[in-house]
């Protein structure tokens, strides 16, 4: 699986109140958490995402409470991946949960904000392509990227279920 997009740079300790303010948790529709993603640190984020960016940030991207939402709000204001040093755990879990792909990678601080990027999901070949450089990282395992490619372990269990 290879995403491509523009980069969206973070720092590190990017929180789940960073990523979608608690007081939008009144829903659980994608799009609409995906309306005020980031807000709380760059009010206008979304308007500066194109269908398919990449946010790029530093340690421990995640961090905070366990909503499932953070990674919803990510999807839903069509961000296709997140490349970090490192994600808090309950972020990974819920980022698979439903069909957020990741990766870790410790080359992040050589992104830079607007870069074009194309990451192999299989591979974990990470290829700048405004500066023309090659990032190795591990690849998204396989069963992973049958999680991501169903829209979400709910839909890939269906998927299953049917015998597919």
């Amino acid at each position: 699986m290879i995403i491509k997009g523009k980069v969206h740079k973070f720092g590190d300790d990017i929180n789940t109140d960073d990523i979608i303010s608690a007081k939008y948790l009144v829903s659980i529709d994608a799009k609409e958490l995906g309306s005020h993603c980031m807000e709380a640190i760059v009010p206008d984020f979304t308007k500066k995402v194109t269908l398919g960016d990449i946010i790029v940030a530093g340690n421990n991207f995640g961090c905070g409470s366990s909503r499932e939402h953070a990674p919803l709000a990510i999807k839903g204001c069509g961000v296709s991946a997140v490349l970090a040093k490192s994600f808090a755990a309950i972020f990974f879990r819920n980022a698979i949960n439903i069909g957020l792909p990741f990766l870790e990678s410790f080359d992040v601080d050589k992104i830079k904000e607007g870069d074009l990027v194309e990451i192999d999901l299989a591979s974990g070949i990470i290829r700048n392509i405004t500066q023309s450089q090659t990032y190795k990282t591990q690849g998204f395992p396989e069963f992973l990227q049958e999680i991501v490619k169903e829209g979400g372990l709910m839909n890939y269990i269906k998927y299953r279920q049917q015998g597919k």
